[in-house]
């Protein structure tokens, strides 16, 4: 017999999902005709020039996307639908008074554009824990890997597992949706791709490192709080850092290695899950979300050789070190920013509030200021600040997750939002397939010579 709470629950849940589908339903149809007053009236007008350097330079600098959920600007950061981070922790959805931003109200935000009420976010919560069942064959693709697998092979191999169950392909593959209602298979497949990669990406940190116990998901946490209690640690602070961590690592324009790659598969028709494994590909890369576990390493490395009381004019002499051999000090610079990371700026916050006398936060605290006026005297760095990856880490490291080859994974989670949430615009806008031109130097030589 149902309980009528649990009765009122499943009805505001399915109020609140209609809502969401039926906001979406509302806002696309205009954003399809302004997509098309765009082509018709603007299809022609130049956006910049493109030079050689952007051709050899990995297209730095070149606009060629759209992208509806994010805007990364060199100076502010990023703007989540036009909203700042801090904005964001203003006004979005908390799970406690003045608390950290739920990550269902930013999937909310990223969809629609609009701040969403706290029981519309608190029903998305009860929805993504009803859609996180994962199916056995998922852990048994994961457990055919040896258990010393990067988590990255890992992760990417159990998202590939799920792609059994896509909505979108069984969709299309039996011809009953019309191109322009794509986008709502794709958004059943997003909603159930955010609901489960917590709980296999949970699977391969148990698997790898707490001897395969397994921990199941609790339907009256939120997303945030749920990783953190899949992965072990209930203690509420490191709830509410998960749910920062998610919130701020979800979204970051579509020019970064894993939008970039989850767009341009997906542009393809590949479905979310398809689309998500290629993004989690890219992440994995050294260049990408990779980073965020160099800067823990390379800070314990500072510790190992120097002390944990290493002073400012110890720790100057240890970052040219590392330079003057070729290397780079993880966690500073970028390739759009050219000022601190708001990434940067709100994690700090957060440890100043709850674990200021940590000794690795106060070693954090002294790279803030001896890295950026030695990286400017080097004159190589457009951008001598802290980026997000230089201080996540030492947050993690604090409550405990101190594996630092699972960092990236925490990445790939959070990304699914905002990957995940471009797909259903994607489809929505009926964006074309991506196909750029590429040219060979000696195209390049003649193309200079014809130009002089």
């Amino acid at each position: 017999m149902i309980d009528f709470r649990d009765l009122l629950l499943m009805l505001v849940q399915k109020m609140a999902m209609q809502d969401l589908k039926s906001q979406l339903q509302e806002i696309i149809p205009e954003q399809q005709d302004h997509l098309k007053k765009l082509k018709s009236k603007h299809g022609n007008v130049p956006v910049g020039n493109i030079t050689v350097d952007m051709v050899l330079g990995g297209m730095r600098g070149m606009t060629g996307l759209l992208w509806k959920t994010s805007l990364l600007d060199a100076e502010e950061g990023i703007r989540f639908r036009g909203l700042s981070i801090p904005e964001c922790q203003k006004v979005l959805p908390a799970a406690q008074s003045g608390g950290e931003p739920l990550p269902e109200g930013l999937l909310w935000l990223l969809l629609t554009g609009k701040v969403p009420k706290k029981e519309q976010v608190d029903a998305l919560s009860k929805e993504l824990a009803d859609r996180a069942a994962v199916p056995d064959y998922v852990y048994k693709t994961i457990d055919a890997l040896p258990s010393t697998a990067h988590p990255m092979t890992q992760f990417a191999s159990g998202v590939m597992a799920l792609q059994v169950q896509s909505e979108f392909q069984k969709a299309y593959e039996e011809g009953v949706v019309h191109k322009s209602k794509f986008w709502e298979p794709t958004f059943e497949d997003a909603l159930n791709l955010i609901a489960r990669v917590p709980v296999v990406a949970s699977y391969v940190y148990r698997r790898m490192f707490k001897d395969g116990s397994i921990i199941p998901l609790d339907n009256s946490l939120d997303y945030g709080a749920n990783f953190s209690h899949m992965l072990g640690f209930d203690s509420p602070q490191m709830k509410e850092l998960m749910r920062l961590y998610v919130t701020i690592h979800s979204d970051h324009e579509g020019g970064n290695v894993s939008a970039h790659a989850g767009h341009l598969v997906g542009s393809a028709l590949s479905d979310p899950y398809l689309s998500f494994a290629a993004a989690l590909n890219g992440l994995a890369g050294p260049l990408h979300g990779l980073a965020n576990q160099e800067v823990l390493l390379w800070i314990k490395s500072v510790v190992e050789e120097c002390g944990e009381n290493i002073s400012k004019e110890q720790l100057k002499d240890y970052v040219w070190e590392t330079l003057n051999s070729g290397k780079v000090v993880p966690g500073y610079g970028h390739g759009v920013l050219r000022k601190t990371d708001p990434r940067y700026v709100c994690q700090r916050e957060f440890a100043l509030k709850h674990l200021p006398d940590d000794p690795l936060f106060q070693l954090v605290s002294k790279l803030y200021e001896v890295v950026p006026p030695i990286l400017t005297e080097l004159g190589k760095v457009k951008n001598p600040w802290p980026n997000v990856d230089a201080h996540s880490g030492v947050l993690l490291n604090y409550y405990g997750l101190t594996e630092a080859r699972y960092y990236t994974v925490l990445f790939g989670v959070s990304r699914s939002l905002g990957i995940c949430s471009q797909l259903i615009w994607d489809r929505a806008l009926g964006l074309p397939l991506e196909r750029p031109k590429s040219v060979n130097m000696d195209w390049l030589d003649n193309f200079m010579r014809l130009s002089r």
